[in-house]
């Protein structure tokens, strides 16, 4: 924080209500107070990915018991192999655009290995694999956006 700037703490409890009130995920600000004095504030709330439910219109013969025995679609959050963004950004699945993927679905990755790239604030953040195993999906599209703790990848 600044040089005892008494105002600077009712500044922040202000940008979090406006994050807050405008349903935001993260907010940045910079103040300049003169030489050598500043403030530099990013507010941000976790976002939880909601699945998402696709409706789909049943045939008119199709008979009822059947559509009842449908089983609920997966959430691939909840997946123990699912590998989450550890931030909100853009994902980028190869190290510059038209080179080769990091990973692929069938590829065995070592703990550690990058996976994919997500950029965050003009910084390339890598995501490395946290254990060995098999890629078994990639959720996510070159240059998407993501949002903290959504699902990029599993690891079978």
């Amino acid at each position: 924080m600044t040089k005892n700037h008494e105002s600077d703490v009712a500044f922040i409890k202000a940008l979090a209500e406006l994050l807050r009130e405008n349903d935001l995920s993260e907010l940045e600000v910079s103040r300049e107070y003169g030489e050598d004095d500043a403030l530099n504030v990013r507010v941000a709330r976790q976002m939880v990915a909601a699945p998402v439910q696709h409706a789909v219109a049943a045939p008119a013969a199709a008979p009822a018991p059947a559509a009842a025995a449908a089983a609920p679609q997966e959430d691939p959050a909840q997946d123990p192999g699912a590998v989450t963004s550890p931030m909100v950004g853009t994902v980028y699945l190869s190290s510059e655009p038209g080179s080769a993927a990091f990973v692929s679905v069938g590829d065995t990755v070592a703990e550690g290995q990058t996976l994919l790239i997500v950029e965050a604030m003009k910084t390339m953040n890598q995501i490395p694999s946290p254990r060995a195993g098999k890629v078994t999906r990639i959720l996510v599209e070159d240059g998407a956006p993501v949002e903290f703790g959504a699902p990029l990848v599993i690891l079978g």
